[in-house]
């Protein structure tokens, strides 16, 4: 399964960077840091103000895909979503499958206001400290990938930072994970990451099931009008969209379209 292939990889990572630079030695870095993170909340929840919030991803390459996007300049991608109504920046940071890089982050929070997610496979408190670090507001966090136990040390953790957390699920058992780790914005990934298959059935299934208190991220497949539509009448608040922004030929009419697509 891709998934285990991907975390596998990122364990051996982490190794190498521990022993370029130690946690604790990471920890005392972080007292560096002036600003806190946003609270990444008030961007994500839907209003009647503006009913459709978009987190929009920088992403070169998937695994699924390959490359996505040839002339790829992180830092143009994101200026272009600040400057059209993006509420939140995704930043793809997984180096091998994805072509991320940490670096990306920190580049983009020096120019950008925008909320930062650090998307990567995070599976050791090294990686959240990394994202507050670089600048991140907040974190994604796979329910598939972790089980109770750790998805809970590491939400608490990233918590404990003032880092906000995307608990991302693709079925009930991630969905109790999520709950008990008192995730409050829960990511329903379509696309399901041991096969690439898409449910884009998957928010009807699982949104009745959420606490309403919760903000609702709707992931993967998200690529016209009628899509955002329908799955914000089913609950959805926001939607996570990279690979569709990254082969339109203008991301300003696309997201601006996507912003007022209940208008």
């Amino acid at each position: 399964m891709i998934l285990d292939e991907i975390i596998e990889k990122t364990k051996e990572d982490l190794i190498l960077r521990k022993e370029k630079l130690s946690f604790e030695e990471l920890e005392k870095k972080l007292k560096t840091i002036n600003s806190k993170p946003k609270d990444v909340k008030t961007f994500l929840k839907s209003t009647k103000e503006e009913p459709i919030r978009i987190i929009a991803e920088v992403k070169k390459a998937s695994p699924s895909k390959g490359i996505i996007k040839e002339d790829f300049n992180p830092l143009e991608i994101a200026l272009e979503y600040s400057q059209n109504g993006a509420n939140a920046i995704s930043v793809l940071t997984e180096p091998h499958y994805f072509k991320g890089n940490l670096e990306y982050l920190s580049t983009i929070k020096n120019s950008v206001s925008t909320p930062l997610l650090r998307k990567d496979f995070i599976v050791d408190k090294y990686q959240i400290a990394e994202a507050l670090l670089y600048g991140a507001d907040f974190i994604l966090l796979i329910a598939k990938a972790l089980n109770e136990k750790e998805l809970k040390e590491l939400y608490e953790y990233a918590r404990s930072l003032d880092l906000e957390v995307l608990v991302e699920i693709h079925d009930n058992e991630d969905l109790t994970k999520a709950l008990n780790s008192n995730a409050t914005i829960i990511g329903i990934n379509h696309r399901n990451l041991g096969t690439f298959e898409m449910d884009m059935a998957l928010c009807d299934k699982l949104i009745p099931l959420i606490p309403k208190d919760k903000i609702i991220v709707a992931e993967s497949g998200v690529s016209d009008t009628e899509v955002i539509k329908r799955l914000h009448k089913v609950g959805a608040d926001a939607f996570l969209i990279g690979e569709h922004f990254m082969r339109v030929p203008s991301i300003k009419d696309e997201l601006t379209k996507f912003k007022k697509a209940l208008n």
